[in-house]
């Protein structure tokens, strides 16, 4: 017993000499871009890119056009984990006329080529076909936003994707627009799988509390992220997401974090914004 207790002691010390750290905290890093874009990203240090339900998923295409963009997919070998941009806006949700029906037929062929491509996720921000009518109920409205996640849920668990309701600011939409009132809306549906994405940009533009993370984080399953002026690239406007890094990492958060906004060069500007979040997340030790 005596030997092995020094072998104990000798092995942890030469751990400790040696310099061996637990990695810092830092999530999966990717960008809202085309598939076309994920090999220069990785060359870069990004995990994935998260494309567009109507330009990777093409719901409104015959299988024959969803076959080819899977090949290219294929040949690249890129991680796509998640599509945003669900509904076009002339399909509503909520008003006077709604289109569940045809908001259904398209969810359903989305989610099951999303599961063929082997995605995690699929982002509702939509917030044109979510935006209430001037005039029009507004409880009645998000009761019709329940409604149809309530429909959408067993067809996205069926193909086993989970749906991220995304809080758009009120210059977007006027229906959710906080983390905390997607929040309740995941309450109201009550089904696994539908879930919440924190939009760190939304957030900000809401001058909504980063403690809302913490506070709702069981929901949270995605993230976005860009600068609260211009929307552009993380650094651009060296703002300071530390407060928001930290609750994620307060609710041991596991999830990606897509840059959502504008670029003035993409191939230029994607390693400095990497390095950028990277850096805020090491201040974080």
């Amino acid at each position: 017993m005596k030997g092995n207790k020094w072998t104990v002691l000798y092995l942890t010390g030469i751990i400790l000499l040696t310099g061996c750290q637990v990695k810092s905290y830092e999530p999966e890093f990717g960008v809202c871009t085309k598939l076309s874009n994920y090999q220069m990203l990785s060359v870069v240090g990004y995990d994935f890119v998260e494309e567009s339900v109507g330009g990777f998923l093409v719901p409104d295409k015959p299988d024959s056009v969803f076959r080819n963009i899977l090949e290219e997919q294929r040949k690249t070998g890129a991680k796509v984990v998640s599509c945003n941009v669900f509904f076009p806006g002339h399909l509503k949700m909520v008003g006077e006329t709604t289109m569940h029906e045809e908001l259904l037929a398209r969810g359903e062929t989305a989610l099951k080529r999303a599961q063929i491509v082997g995605m995690s996720y699929i982002v509702l921000g939509s917030g044109r076909s979510r935006y209430v009518p001037e005039g029009y109920s507004r409880e009645k409205a998000r009761q019709q936003f329940v409604d149809f996640c309530q429909k959408l849920a067993p067809i996205a668990q069926k193909y086993n994707i989970v749906i991220v309701i995304e809080p758009l600011n009120s210059g977007e939409t006027n229906l959710i627009n906080t983390v905390a009132e997607g929040a309740q809306i995941v309450e109201s549906v009550n089904h696994p799988n539908i879930q919440l994405l924190c939009d760190i940009y939304h957030m900000m533009r809401e001058n909504e509390p980063e403690e809302n993370i913490a506070t709702y984080g069981k929901y949270i399953r995605h993230c976005h992220i860009a600068e609260k002026e211009g929307r552009t690239a993380p650094g651009t406007e060296q703002g300071d997401f530390t407060p928001y890094f930290a609750a994620l990492k307060k609710i041991g958060y596991k999830g990606g974090l897509s840059i959502e906004g504008r670029w003035e060069n993409l191939k230029e500007q994607a390693p400095s914004a990497l390095a950028y979040m990277k850096q805020q997340f090491e201040s974080l030790k």
